[in-house]
């Protein structure tokens, strides 16, 4: 049994809920209507979880950053009408969210996705009513200093857990002095989550409640 954590921070894509289709759909949008060929399922899942201009920029590396906004901003007008609600929740998380919660425990979400689309997504599910807030990203804000930020504010502590299905969750849990949680069943490798050493590796959801006594 692992120690008990006073919050539990979310990752939301790849660890809530799987976004694959909408991101997918979003991105291919934004690059077919610049002149760009759409992208594949695998290239796809490699979009999910790192800040938005980071992957239009790996996907079109001659691109500057005027087109890197121009890109941005049609994925967003797409994900924001219909991308959103092309997301899957994945099988067991509501229940376990609402046994973490009766035990006393404090729920948030950090995500690099944009806070008007988490929290859409989360009310998509009904889950909203179990996270005490919500971080959300945009171009140039980072996990790390979302992390930093929540920090700042006291609404985490050193005794928090950030657990995700990405690398950039764990090492952002790393550089704030948080426990890290890597969680296999999003879009990140077990390699990709072991590089960035995580505390905890767990395989599926009901795991999560490993994470309290």
């Amino acid at each position: 049994m692992t120690r008990a954590a006073a919050v539990l921070v979310f990752d939301l894509d790849g660890t809530i809920s799987d976004p694959a289709l909408g991101i997918g759909r979003s991105i291919n949008h934004a690059l077919v209507a610049h002149g760009f060929a759409a992208i594949g399922a695998d290239e796809v899942s490699r979009c999910i979880g790192p800040p938005l201009d980071e992957s239009f920029a790996r996907l079109v590396p001659a691109a500057d950053s005027e087109l890197i906004t121009r890109l941005v901003a049609a994925y967003r007008e797409r994900y924001a009408q219909v991308g959103y609600a092309e997301n899957q929740l994945y099988p067991d998380m509501p229940p376990v969210l609402q046994r973490l919660r009766e035990r006393g425990v404090t729920l948030g979400v950090c995500t690099t996705k944009r806070v008007d689309f988490a929290e859409q997504i989360l009310a998509l599910f009904s889950l909203r009513e179990h996270f005490a807030f919500v971080s959300g990203g945009d171009i140039g804000v980072r996990k790390a200093d979302q992390l930093r930020s929540l920090r700042a504010a006291g609404a985490l502590s050193e005794a928090a857990t950030m657990i995700g299905d990405r690398d950039i969750d764990i090492l952002a849990a790393h550089a704030n002095g948080l426990r890290a949680v890597g969680v296999l069943w999003g879009h990140g490798s077990a390699a990709e989550l072991r590089a960035a050493h995580p505390h905890l590796l767990l395989g599926a959801p009901g795991e999560l409640l490993q994470l309290v006594a």
